[in-house]
């Protein structure tokens, strides 16, 4: 397996209508100070926040359309889809603006 190039998340620059997101992580204890099992916590969340975005993709008329969140926001994605991206022990998700299905406003 090849090892990645990537240093630092920071130089992923992500391109046309894509956008860089780090899912949350699982709870690994509740409030009371319980340990959950692995079992509990071993599915990845469906949000994220959105840690870069590109500049959007042309539309038919050959004007850019520009992406639909930006950084900071929290949002909603399906259970599929993307590319994921390791960069030490993160793991971060490329997706088109198209796959996230919904912002969370707080």
């Amino acid at each position: 397996m090849a090892q990645s190039t990537i240093r630092s998340i920071a130089s992923v620059k992500p391109l046309l209508d894509r956008v860089l997101l780090q899912r949350f992580k699982p709870a690994e204890k509740t409030a009371t100070g319980l340990f959950l099992p692995s079992s509990a916590t071993s599915s990845p969340l469906p949000e994220a926040s959105v840690i870069a975005t590109g500049p959007g993709a042309p539309n038919k008329e050959g004007a850019v359309q520009p992406v639909s969140v930006k950084v900071g926001d929290k949002v909603l994605l399906p259970s599929w889809g993307g590319q994921s991206i390791k960069v030490g022990d993160e793991e971060y998700l490329l997706v088109k603006d198209s796959e996230i299905l919904a912002k969370i406003s707080e």
